[in-house]
Parts: C-alpha cells; structure tokens; sequence
C-alpha cells in the first residue's frame, strides 16, 4: 500500500464531471487515450506520472487518493475545486487598459488572447472593449469539478541518500 513519502508510479486521465464538455479528458498520461480522445500533442511526452506522496507536487485530491492504493489497482475519484485546481480568486481577475497590454506586445488584444504580467504569471484575457481589457489569472480549471482516473502501476520507497551522505563513525 502507497504510504507518504513513498514514490508513487501512476498512469492518469482527468475530465470535467460538470458542463457542456462533462466526460471529455482534459488530461491523461496514456497516449492512447490521448489519441482517441483527439488531445494528442507531438510536444508532449505521454508517459506515466512519478512524484512522491505527500509532498505537494500534484494537485491535493490525486495526492490523497493515492494513498492506500495497491499495485494494479485502479481508482476513480471526483474532486471538488479545493481539492483540484482551486477555487476561483476573484482578486486574480483584473482590468487594466487596453493600451498597456498592447503596448507590451505585439498583438491586439483579443478575447482569449494568453498574457503575461510583469511578475511573470500567465493569465487568459475574457473581455475586451475599446479602453479596458479583463484578465483572469486563475488556473484555467479553478472552480471545476474533476474526475480523475488512476491506475497505480508501480511504488516503492525513496531512497533518501547513500551512508557515504549519511555519515560513518
């Protein structure tokens, strides 16, 4: 069984549970699921997903539901926003003058449109006027509900270090 700090090896598949797009994948780590879902990239490298349990490296939902889990077993979930992407942060969504964000770059901007601000977070434009343009810099998935498929393929205990970093008397 998975425990904390153990090295979890897992292929997954998210889809939006709500919505006009409720089902689809967003998300997997299995090619083939990419190509028939139609969400394959050349760019992307579909393999399965290593990380640490505990540690906050994946969302906190897909985290915990690895806990427990068997080699070959396979586990659905559905995850509220806090436990997923976050809700959304109305204070993450800003207008600012059109003529700023233009003036920083090369293109008119569009509904869409991806920005980035001067602290270097990325953020979707959603509305545009003559003067002023919205930005939203939550995670494109804050305040959805997700699903999440997820097959353990494979655990073990991290190695934390050689004695030689250990130290010897």
């Amino acid at each position: 069984m998975v425990e904390q700090g153990e090295i979890a090896i897992v292929h997954l598949t998210g889809r939006l549970v709500d919505g006009p797009e409720a089902g689809e994948p967003f998300e997997t780590t299995d090619v083939d699921v990419a190509l028939e879902a139609g969400i394959y990239h050349d760019q992307r490298d579909f393999k399965p997903l290593e990380f640490r349990v505990g540690e906050g490296h994946i969302i906190p939902g897909l985290d915990e539901a690895v806990q427990g889990m068997t080699e070959g077993e396979e586990r659905t979930v559905v995850l509220e926003p806090e436990a997923a992407y976050g809700a959304v942060d109305e204070d993450a969504i800003v207008t600012v003058p059109r003529e700023e964000i233009e003036s920083r770059s090369d293109t008119t901007a569009e509904v869409g449109g991806l920005v980035e601000s001067e602290s270097g977070e990325y953020g979707w434009i959603t509305a545009v006027d003559d003067e002023r343009v919205t930005v939203d810099f939550n995670h494109e998935l804050a305040g959805e509900r997700v699903e999440f498929e997820i097959r353990l393929l494979e655990s073990h205990a991290s190695k934390t270090g050689s004695a030689g970093e250990r130290g010897t008397a």
